[in-house]
C-alpha cells in the first residue's frame, strides 16, 4: 500500500542509473495500491518529450484512480526544468478533467530524488 508518494521510489529506483531519461507512470487504485508501472517514453540524455495523451492511455484503460509520474535525471541535477514544471501542470490539469488524482511527480537518480509535493507545497491526496 502506498501511504506517501515516495513509497514508490523503491519500485522505480532501478531506472536511476539509465543513460537516457525514462518517464514513468505509476497507476494507483482506490485502495492506494500500485496497479502498474509503465515506461511512457524514453528520451535523450537530458530531455524527453512528454504528452498527457501518452501518460493517460493505459491509466484510463486500467481504471486507476490516481497516478504518480516520475523520471530519472541521468545528468545528476535533480531540480526540475521549466519545461518539466509546465508538463507537470498540464498533466495535473488533464488528470483533474479525467477524475484522476496526480499525487506527485518524482525526479530521481541513484543519489537522491526531488518530489514536487515536498518542494512546491503541492499537497498530495493520499490518505
Amino acid at each position: 500500500m502506498i501511504k506517501f508518494p515516495l513509497d514508490v521510489l523503491p519500485l522505480i529506483q532501478h531506472c536511476g542509473d539509465r543513460k537516457q531519461e525514462h518517464f514513468l507512470s505509476i497507476s494507483i487504485n482506490g485502495a492506494n495500491e500500485v496497479m502498474n508501472i509503465r515506461v511512457v517514453i524514453i528520451g535523450l540524455i537530458n530531455k524527453s518529450q512528454v504528452h498527457p495523451r501518452e501518460v493517460f492511455a493505459d491509466i484510463i484503460a486500467g481504471r486507476a484512480s490516481a497516478i504518480i509520474i516520475a523520471h530519472n535525471h541521468p545528468n545528476g541535477d535533480l531540480k526540475p526544468s521549466t519545461e518539466y514544471i509546465t508538463v507537470t501542470q498540464r498533466i495535473k490539469e488533464f488528470a483533474a478533467i479525467l477524475g484522476i488524482t496526480l499525487l506527485d511527480h518524482i525526479i530521481f537518480n541513484n543519489k537522491g530524488y526531488y518530489s514536487f509535493v515536498e518542494n512546491n507545497n503541492w499537497s498530495s491526496d493520499l490518505r
